[in-house]
């Protein structure tokens, strides 16, 4: 069997990669699709516009990880993408569920449709990325930016959004029922047909919006 080098990975002739130490391997405009990479070790790789859509990568470790523009069509549910820049990377559909996204910058990135139901997106840079009807139960946004981001549709029930930023975001449609909205900025935000019930926003910026239309909003202080 070869080594695992990343020219024998671009050539094809390794497709196994699960729990393989891939540690700051050059990996950049690289195509992975379908390959097996759960559990592997990717820390401070470059995977900029690399093609891993159908890509298995539970639990895999990206942190810091280099994914600008990157097809990430794949399964990263429990995957550790602390730090890692997915700058404009195709994440619609993916499987984030439970994943580590602190710190993570996700500018203008598609997440349409994603699943991120119980992610850590602490402090995660958000801004101007798609995220229409995607599955944000229970996730933690705190400190996160959204501002500009497209929320349309999307389930963001039990979310944790303390002190997030979500200034100019679209918010239309979306279920922040039970949401934890604390010192949160909606400032100008599209709010139309969201549903907010039993949600608490103490100290929140609500100017420019249309809160008041919003079902037992619970806009406290």
């Amino acid at each position: 069997m070869p080594s695992i080098t990343p020219d024998t990975i671009r050539s094809g002739e390794i497709r196994q990669l699960a729990g393989c130490d891939l540690e700051d391997f050059d990996l950049s405009s690289a195509q992975l699709s379908g390959l097996s990479l759960i559990g592997a070790n990717l820390v401070g790789s470059e995977l900029t516009s690399a093609n891993l859509q159908g890509a298995s990568l539970q639990g895999a470790n990206l942190l810091g990880a280099a994914l600008v523009r990157a097809d990430l069509r794949a399964t990263l549910t429990g995957a550790n993408l602390m730090q890692a820049d997915m700058t404009m990377a195709d994440l619609r559909g993916c499987n984030l569920r439970g994943a580590n996204l602190m710190g993570a910058t996700l500018l203008r990135a598609s997440l349409g449709g994603a699943f991120l139901s119980g992610a850590n997106a602490i402090g995660a840079n958000l801004s101007g990325a798609d995220l229409r009807g995607a599955d944000l139960r229970g996730a933690n946004l705190s400190n996160a930016n959204l501002e500009g981001a497209d929320l349309s549709g999307a389930d963001m029930s039990g979310t944790l959004l303390q002190e997030a930023n979500l200034q100019e975001t679209n918010l239309q449609q979306v279920n922040l029922v039970g949401a934890s909205c604390t010192r949160a900025n909606f400032l100008c935000a599209n709010t139309e047909g969201a549903i907010a019930l039993g949600a608490s926003f103490m100290g929140a910026c609500m100017t420019g919006t249309n809160f008041d239309r919003f079902s037992n909003p619970k806009a406290e202080g």
